[in-house]
């Protein structure tokens, strides 16, 4: 197999594009960098693209490093043809280069095995022909094999072990397994049955069945999961007579000949007993497979939209971590993330000291003027937004209030990182300061905690690990080097997503820091200790160096192209100081009116790097992130109770999954938009529509107080 040739038609990247950008990522780049500064190489490939082909490109290493492990073992047994050499060649997976090795694989004992240690293959063989007539019954011929001492008592046992082996040779035919392996899947169901006492969540698969080519994911993942918990039972089925009717045109080559009802037997008892199971086994393990990376594709947008939401810069905010009995901790952050204050009070029960905490608050909210309270979405939530916004309201003050997301704040707060920043404060103290910081920057502060407990999957705890792990962290790398980060303030958690720093570089970018100051140029970052060039040139362009020496510092502009960003500017006129304070008006339209081909070509540079520089000259030291829509600030409390059916109401999606998606629309229970409410017009899947942190309208459809239940539509409305 030609592998680039393959992924070059696969994927529709033209081959000699294809093969370059292979070759960078054998040369050890990393998908940021090459995403952003080989545009040319690549012909504009984005990090995704780039880490889709790299996992497909991985498997079709791993395809043909099978395959030639496959010939090896084969040829070690001397067995190798050219015929079987051809069959290996022409595999297209993995799974189907196993079923050509299986009859040469070395088997435990096995019926048909023993059989063949007591001499019955001939006679398996016999029969296997089906003749149009033999010289003596088959019966009478099976006399022959009956030996004592071999365990063959009789010639029915002597047919009984003959049919066994050919059974066995029908299930290790790698074509008919294949063969089988489709028809199962596109005539067969998958259904699930209630086996044991568990919880109603899975009552809709207590008698439950769908063809298995249309079932979505989340019920894959979904059934598993009852089946693990010991609640479900689940098989997957198909009619008999498909596949049976199949075997029979393959392999019966007489229906007269008297070994018909012999070789009837042994293949009815090869599939049911052999094929069967398998085919099942490995049709829900492709069923999962595919369900954990629609999940996990699902997972990574939804993790993505989350971290990318804008950041509120510019604002002092009063971290809320809510609580009953060990009280709701504080901390005051201020527009920089340092922490200036931190308090204790007792709302809520079994206290409800609320004059003094109320006293407290407002204290802090006069003494730091901070802008928004931001209230942590766990335990004794509703009761602290409702006593924030009665203290609001007595204050008569310009501060708002949020609910924020807290998942994965206590992971923070229990780690090391949380208590190497925070050595003297509890982990409640801790989770106050996370709540108000992910409010500032959602992105510098979520890098702090395992992605898998940030909360915008479904059934992440049902994949597997090391896929996840690998798929969310491309997504926090992606993420973090699209934004880039100032390197004089990021902790060493966010530096080290940057392309080309690992978690002991980070930290020693960090302890060079804090012995020898701020750095003032990107160029002094070569000397960390572990940073070499290699690595310099990876992070170097997302990497900021706000006030430094050198005003390319603060861009996204890498080093390597300093020289033609600097000649650039010189040839329009533009001056230090005009970059300095951001007034560099116009470059673009002069870009154009010259003729971007040109000025490449002038500049030593391609296009698309003349674009991404040009870009970066007007809008130096930009966030990405500031043109998305802000948060929603609330001021007064709105209970499940005072909804109605026919309101409509302003909310940000915090969830999006495979059946809908959940909005906050300021109550403490996230309404959901099923699939079939959010749009007029038929979609496959919520994501065409919805991402986490869009800010939408919907209406409401229903409101189940007792279950704390809201629905949501979003028909109608624009």
């Amino acid at each position: 197999m030609d592998i680039l040739q393959k992924l070059s038609e696969e994927m529709g990247i033209a081959l000699p594009k294809l093969e370059k950008t292979v070759e960078l990522l054998d040369e050890g780049n990393t998908v940021p960098f090459i995403a952003r500064y080989r545009k040319e190489v690549t012909g504009g490939l984005d990090d995704t693209v780039l880490r889709d082909l790299t996992d497909r490109l991985n498997y079709l290493r791993n395809l043909e490093a099978r395959k030639e492990e496959i010939k090896n073992l084969i040829d070690g047994q001397g067995l190798l043809t050219p015929e079987l050499i051809e069959a290996i060649d022409a595999a297209q997976t993995i799974t189907e280069a196993d079923d050509i090795y299986r009859p040469f694989r070395p088997k435990r004992k096995t019926r048909a095995s023993v059989a063949k240690e007591r001499g019955l293959e001939p006679l398996a063989l016999l029969i296997s022909e089906m003749r149009e007539s033999y010289d003596d019954t088959l019966e009478a011929l099976a006399e022959a094999y009956v030996d004592e001492e071999k365990g063959v008592e009789n010639a029915k046992a002597a047919l009984d072990g003959a049919c066994d082996i050919i059974a066995e040779n029908v299930s290790d035919n790698a074509d008919f397994r294949r063969d089988i392996r489709a028809l199962t899947f596109d005539n067969g169901t998958i259904s699930s049955v209630k086996s044991g006492e568990g919880e109603s969540v899975y009552e809709i698969y207590y008698d439950f069945c769908e063809k298995l080519k249309s079932v979505p994911p989340h019920r894959i993942l979904a059934m598993n999961r009852g089946e693990k918990e010991d609640i479900l039972k689940v098989s997957v089925n198909v009619e008999s007579d498909i596949i049976l009717n199949y075997l029979f045109a393959n392999i019966i080559t007489n229906y007269q000949s008297p070994a018909f009802k012999y070789m009837a037997r042994a293949i009815c008892d090869g599939y049911d007993r052999l094929i069967a199971p398998s085919i099942e086994r490995e049709i829900r393990s492709t069923l999962f497979d595919n369900a954990s990376e629609s999940a996990i594709k699902l997972f990574s947008e939804n993790l993505k939209n989350l971290l990318m939401q804008s950041p509120l810069k510019g604002k002092t905010v009063l971290g809320y971590d809510p609580g009953y009995r060990t009280g709701c901790k504080l901390a005051v952050v201020d527009k920089t993330g340092m922490v200036l204050d931190t308090a204790v009070i007792y709302p809520t029960k079994p206290h409800e000291r609320i004059p003094e905490s109320k006293r407290i608050v407002s204290g802090l909210i006069r003494k730091y003027n901070i802008d928004v309270v931001a209230i942590g979405n766990g335990t004794a939530s509703a009761e602290s937004e409702m006593f924030i916004a009665e203290t609001l309201a007595e204050l008569n003050c310009d501060t708002k209030y949020i609910i924020v997301s807290e998942a994965g704040a206590s992971v923070y707060s229990a780690s090391k990182q949380g208590a190497e920043e925070f050595p003297d404060f509890d982990v409640t103290q801790r989770s106050a300061v996370s709540i108000a910081r992910r409010l500032q920057d959602p992105l510098a502060e979520l890098v702090k905690i395992d992605p898998k407990s940030i909360g915008v999957g479904q059934y992440q705890h049902d994949m597997k690990e090391a896929r996840l792990d690998e798929a969310l962290s491309g997504v926090v790398e992606d993420c973090v080097n699209s934004v880039g980060v100032d390197i004089n303030t990021a902790s060493y958690s966010l530096l080290s997503y940057i392309a080309g720093i690992n978690m002991t570089a980070a930290k020693n970018i960090v302890k060079y820091r804090d012995e020898n100051g701020e750095f003032t140029s990107r160029a002094q970052i070569k000397k960390v200790p572990r940073i070499g060039d290699k690595a310099f040139q990876q992070c170097a362009g997302f990497l900021r160096v706000i006030g430094g020496r050198e005003m390319l510092d603060n861009t996204g502009v890498h080093p390597e192209s300093y020289t033609a960003a600097k000649a650039l500017l010189d040839k329009f006129g533009y001056t230090k100081e005009e970059l300095k304070a951001s007034k560099i008006i116009g470059l673009a339209s002069k870009v154009k009116s010259y003729g971007e081909e040109k000025l490449a070509e002038e500049l030593g540079i391609g296009v698309p790097t003349l674009s991404d520089i040009t870009g970066e000259l007007e809008k130096p030291g930009r966030d990405i992130r500031d043109s998305l829509a802000k948060p929603v600030l609330r001021e007064k409390v709105i209970e499940i109770e005072d909804l109605q059916v026919g309101m409509t109401m302003r909310g940000t999606v915090r969830n999006v999954i495979d059946f809908g998606a959940f909005v906050d629309i300021g109550v403490h229970q996230d309404g959901l938009v099923h699939i079939s409410e959010i749009s007029d017009k038929f979609i496959k899947h919520p994501s065409e529509v919805l991402s986490v942190g869009d800010i939408v309208s919907v209406t409401i459809k229903s409101v189940d107080v007792k279950k704390k239940r809201i629905g949501l539509t979003m028909k109608g409305l624009k």
